[in-house]
């Protein structure tokens, strides 16, 4: 039986959905219809990447011929559109964050199931190898009890001068990227509860809209994360640092340099102390050779593809989404928590 091929729509032709539109020509079974922008420039680079451009989105969403819809514009504008798409007999894919709100979420998720069709999240980070690489040391307890884990993205440049500086279109920087990094952290944890979230957001360069924040998670086992991210940091810290009673691991980057030093497990006696500029310290000197070893991070290799693969299975029926509503809904809240705690200066208890 010859596999359908399915057709997509995609709403927004700007970097994001550009993109979309390069990855989705190199995955077998699904192919771009054509695209809807309000920009008459996005416009012209449709056409000249030979793209079709319908004239406005109730002509994409009546073709017969697309099954599917992408939706890549300002945040704000997620949710009609993903609701119309939807009451129209369209499957929907929307770019992150899917929505503002926890209650406009759970609207769009009234009509994905009164219309019976697909809607999902391009959470596209789920599938970063530096993420992969820390939730497989992580999992397989490569530390010993990991009892603290910091996941930061530092920028120097500000927020981009677009929408994303303005509140009324879901910018700054918790909606931008936190949601990437809270809802790689859950998905990690899995089913373990978190129950207390604390954070501050700056406004550096920019008063309208967060542009950084700090979030301190504490979760039912005692473990604490630290999600942070900042776009005034003109030294950035670590991309990931993760710390075990046996042992810690960095990952500097996304070209994931980095290592794990574990304890070796022979004792370390006669400790010799360092010398600083006010006396001398047994406890912060550095371990002896001996009594640590040093290895290569275990390298998880993806592919982002994988999510359409995933989306065209489900809707083959073959598979269950890979980014889950319920999922999507907890990063959600935590956003709105995040907000909270910041707003009121105080910890927010959560699950």
């Amino acid at each position: 039986m010859e596999q359908k091929k399915y057709k997509i729509g995609i709403v927004g032709f700007g970097g994001m959905g550009n993109w979309h539109r390069e990855t989705l020509e190199t995955i077998e079974g699904i192919s771009v219809a054509g695209i809807y922008d309000i920009d008459e420039e996005r416009v012209r680079y449709a056409k000249e990447c030979g793209v079709h451009s319908y004239q406005s989105l109730e002509e994409l969403l009546q073709d017969p011929q697309i099954d599917l819809v992408l939706i890549a514009t300002p945040n704000d504008l997620h949710k009609p559109i993903a609701i119309q798409a939807m009451q129209s007999g369209k499957h929907v894919v929307s770019e992150k964050p899917v929505t503002l709100s926890s209650a406009d979420l759970q609207e769009m998720i009234d009509v994905a199931k009164k219309t019976k069709r697909l809607f999902t999240v391009h959470q596209n980070r789920r599938w970063d190898e530096d993420f992969l690489t820390i939730q497989k040391i992580y999992q397989e307890q490569r530390l010993g009890e990991v009892f603290r884990i910091e996941s930061r993205v530092h920028g120097s440049r500000g927020i981009p001068g677009d929408w994303r500086q303005e509140k009324a279109h879901g910018g700054g920087m918790v909606l931008d990227w936190g949601v990437h990094l809270l809802d790689q952290i859950l998905l990690m944890m899995g089913t373990v509860k978190l129950k207390k979230v604390y954070a501050t957001v700056t406004n550096v360069t920019n008063q309208m809209v967060d542009d950084g924040f700090t979030a301190i998670l504490r979760f039912e086992t005692g473990l604490e994360v630290l999600v942070e991210v900042g776009t005034s940091n003109f030294i950035s810290l670590p991309r990931w640092y993760i710390l075990g009673q046996n042992g810690s691991a960095i990952i500097e980057d996304w070209d994931l340099r980095g290592r794990i030093v574990r304890a070796s497990g022979k004792n370390e006696k006669d400790v010799v102390p360092v010398r600083t500029a006010a006396g001398l310290t047994k406890t912060m000197a550095p371990r002896r050779e001996d009594t640590i070893f040093t290895e290569e991070l275990p390298k998880v290799k993806s592919d982002i593809r994988d999510f359409y693969r995933n989306v065209i299975k489900v809707m083959d029926g073959t598979e269950e989404p890979k980014v889950r509503l319920p999922e999507v809904m907890r990063v959600m809240r935590l956003m709105e928590a995040v907000f909270e705690s910041a707003k009121r200066h105080e910890v927010i208890s959560f699950e």
